[in-house]
């Protein structure tokens, strides 16, 4: 077991089950303050905490409040995040000014990592990864999602790449970086949203054993990358990539002309693309989310009973 960072606050849940070797996964907070509309984050976030817990791990959502980063969260806490102002997008470049300064932090997927590796927790869940933004000839626009996946050793599940972003550049770059990118049951890799986005997995896997298996490879072969687990939402809720297009590209060509980037740019395009669904992406995105626990429970569930075993 890894001792915790002495920098974070555990609650007393996730503290004993990382004493006792039990399976805890991670859960980002810019999903609960920046990712979705009040009270859907509040209740998207106990709903998952919930599934978790009933899969047999313990979750651990991360964020920095008052200054402290935190692995695991009280209701009050989640209710601070999702309808506090003062309540910033938080990604590694952040960390040590929010800590500074005693402010409030919802942590990003990067961030997320960093602090999840700090406390021990080695299988984080999130709806969908950064990568490399559309158009980055221009803007180089590359999420610090992809850095933090090559020197950060946690496995992170989601339903891909956000499909707002350039998907084929994506894996290109985490290629470059080493990190490997699994995709669950399929040999196409997700959109998001689609199930499928055009280009095919990189690497296929089968089950949590499986994942949990290249996990421990990984780890004892000395190499420190995270690994990219893409879960294709349920064919039940997906919005299919055809008409999903269309509506990615007039909320980007609407953001560009409204001179938005940089970190406002995710929350932007996916709070007008809830509007340009009338809904649908939202729901969307609260199914996919719920999947990942469950996937992400069972995962952590096999890593931590193979290092037990060693096996």
């Amino acid at each position: 077991m890894t001792t915790p960072h002495p920098r974070l606050t555990l609650t007393e849940e996730v503290a004993e089950a990382l004493l006792d070797g039990r399976p805890v996964v991670a859960l980002e907070s810019t999903i609960i303050s920046h990712g979705m509309p009040y009270p859907q984050n509040v209740e998207m976030a106990t709903e998952v905490e919930e599934i978790i817990r009933a899969e047999g791990a313990v979750p651990a959502t991360i964020a920095v409040l008052h200054g402290r980063p935190r692995a695991g969260l009280e209701r009050a806490d989640l209710e601070l995040l999702a309808t506090s102002p003062e309540v910033g997008k938080v990604s590694v470049r952040d960390l040590a000014h929010v800590i500074a300064r005693g402010g409030h932090g919802a942590t990003t997927v990067a961030s997320t990592m960093r602090l999840a590796a700090l406390a021990g927790i080695r299988v984080f869940v999130t709806g969908g990864i950064g990568g490399v933004h559309r158009r980055a000839e221009r803007s180089f626009d590359i999420s610090a999602d992809l850095t933090e996946l090559a020197t950060t050793p946690v496995a992170v599940i989601s339903a891909g790449v956000k499909s707002i972003l350039d998907i084929g550049l994506t894996l290109e770059k985490l290629e470059t970086l080493g990190v490997p990118v699994l995709t669950y049951g399929t040999d196409d890799f997700p959109a998001f949203y689609s199930r499928v986005s055009g280009f095919r997995s990189p690497l296929r896997v089968d089950s949590p054993e499986e994942i949990a298996a290249t996990m421990r490879a990984q780890w004892e072969l000395g190499m420190t990358a995270g690994l990219s687990i893409a879960n294709p939402v349920p064919e039940a809720e997906e919005i299919p990539a055809e008409r999903m297009d269309g509506i990615i590209e007039r909320a980007l060509t609407e953001m560009a002309d409204a001179g938005i980037g940089g970190k406002d740019a995710t929350p932007y395009l996916l709070g007008r693309i809830v509007e340009l669904t009338e809904g649908e992406s939202l729901r969307t995105n609260i199914a996919l989310v719920k999947n990942n626990a469950r996937l992400g429970a069972r995962i952590a569930i096999h890593y931590a009973a193979g290092a037990k075993t060693g096996a």
